[in-house]
């Protein structure tokens, strides 16, 4: 078998050996790492679980002094580890490409780290297994903050349907406006009646469409209301100063902790929102407040 095409197939770290220069790294290695996680971009993965083979390798910056048999002079196994299990708990994803690019950087964010091969695998798509495999560098690869970001601190603001349709929806956005505050919106269901489903993941999807509906009317009946679905797409208007209405399905769909089953209660939904953009305050408008225990305030308009 040629060379190319053996290191092809080959671990990563016969790959790093081979790709190194003259003066060959220090590697720490992690081989047949297996986990389980919700991930995939087709439909049929969505809430199965599939087992993900992670092998990694990472080159390292020798110490610049006698490591002493002293396990913080190193870059720990945990590490690699670590990066992966904080990974798979954020935000669900489609593609093995990201989840792969994602811990790189992590690593990468180590002192120490100076390139990385990740490699993964998914062992229940098919009778192999199919994955990829990246390598990133220090110097092709900018550092990346892991931990967590400058918080906006906006107001929440749910408005049920009859809100959404009210002849006062003008002033009772001024008033909102007025508080000073980056504003989003969320919407509750319609009033006219939905489509029924057996299956509850079925009729969590007929209920966030719902919901997004909704949430147009609302950007339709007042210009000043930008709908949107991701958490970039969130904190991009939100910094550029528009009042934002939530279309909900990605970011419930994607999170690990969004509260299931709920999108029948969508100020459910709200507070979740609060909560995961630190909000200032939720203010809840002609729906019944959430149950209390929040560590987001809650009020009444």
């Amino acid at each position: 078998m040629p060379s190319d095409i053996r290191l092809a197939f080959a671990h990563p770290e016969d790959r790093a050996a081979a790709t190194s220069p003259d003066n060959p790294r220090d590697r720490i290695s992690l081989r047949d790492h297996v986990v389980t996680a919700d991930i995939g971009a087709f439909q049929t993965e969505r809430g199965r679980p599939q087992r993900l083979r992670f092998n990694i390798v990472a080159e390292v910056r020798p110490a610049d002094a006698p490591i002493a048999d002293d396990v913080d002079r190193i870059l720990s196994y945990d590490r690699l580890t670590e990066a992966v299990a904080a990974e798979l708990a954020g935000d669900r994803l489609n593609l093995l490409e990201t989840l792969a690019e994602r811990v790189a950087e992590r690593i990468l964010a180590e002192p120490p780290a100076l390139r990385v091969f990740v490699r993964v695998e998914k062992l229940d798509r098919g009778p192999g297994a199919l994955g990829v495999e990246i390598v990133r560098a220090r110097a092709s690869a900018p550092l990346r903050s892991v931990g967590p970001g400058e918080a906006l601190h906006p107001v929440v603001a749910h408005l049920d349907a009859a809100t959404v349709a009210a002849p006062d929806l003008g002033a009772r956005l001024d008033a909102l406006i007025a508080r000073g505050r980056p504003l989003v919106l969320t919407v509750g269901l319609p009033e006219a009646e939905r489509p029924a489903a057996a299956a509850a993941l079925v009729q969590q999807r007929i209920d966030l469409l719902a919901i997004e509906q909704m949430a147009w009317v609302l950007a339709g009946r007042d210009r000043r209301c930008l709908v949107v679905a991701s958490r970039t797409e969130l904190e991009h208007a939100i910094r550029q100063g528009r009042t934002v209405v939530w279309a909900p399905a990605k970011l419930i769909l994607d999170s690990h902790d969004a509260p299931r089953g709920a999108t029948g209660t969508p100020v459910a939904l709200a507070l979740w929102l609060a909560e995961q953009l630190a909000a200032e305050r939720l203010i809840v408008h002609g729906a019944p407040l959430p149950p209390a225990g929040s560590r987001v305030p809650v009020e009444r308009a």
